[in-house]
């Protein structure tokens, strides 16, 4: 089973976060949950975004998400995965250089990443995108291509895997992203004990 860093934040999207953690954890992987300046056992504040018709998402007050690791104390090559959840954490969350070289290294190691809604904010400001394809949530389209990136216009029930890359629009996309996520997983514990 995989060992997972799930780099997080406050306002962090709640079905974003807590439904990949929990089940992740549910098939048997290590997740450490991680936010810059915050420690194990603290909390990081979630919202709910939702689809209702209006011309972008509502936001409402999530739960209270417990960290299970301290942030300070994570080397990436100890991990063999990363999950980037949406929200409005990515968006203050790229602005961490430390944050941005641990994104770098699971990409110049070739490792499995999940990116989910804004987490692309995430990968367009670590420069990590040039030449993939990735899906996001529509309004960070422009960032997507700005970091050279080619976005992935899908339905927001679908995910795109490219290479080491699993993404999505949003969190109608659990099942085709932590699917095509643990594919991933599988195949670089196949290539681990090869």
């Amino acid at each position: 089973m995989a060992k997972i860093l799930m780099i997080t934040g406050d306002f962090t999207e709640d079905y974003e976060t807590m439904v990949p953690f929990q089940t992740l954890m549910a098939c048997g992987h290590e997740v450490d949950a991680v936010c810059p300046g915050k420690t194990k056992g603290q909390t990081v504040k979630t919202a709910i975004h939702d689809f209702e018709g209006d011309q972008t998402y509502t936001e409402k007050p999530g739960h209270n998400f417990a960290l299970n690791a301290t942030f300070d104390e994570v080397a990436p090559d100890a991990y063999d995965a990363l999950v980037i959840p949406g929200g409005r954490a990515p968006e203050y969350l790229r602005l961490d250089e430390t944050v941005l070289a641990h994104v770098r290294h699971f990409f110049d190691a070739g490792k499995p990443v999940a990116a989910i809604c804004h987490g692309a904010q995430l990968l367009a400001a670590a420069g990590v995108l040039k030449g993939r394809r990735c899906s996001a949530y529509p309004a960070c389209a422009p960032e997507v291509a700005s970091a050279g990136g080619s976005y992935a216009a899908i339905e927001v029930t679908d995910a795109v895997t490219d290479g080491n890359l699993v993404t999505a629009p949003a969190w109608p996309a659990h099942p085709a992203w932590l699917m095509q996520f643990m594919a991933l997983l599988a195949k670089a514990s196949v290539g681990k004990a090869a």
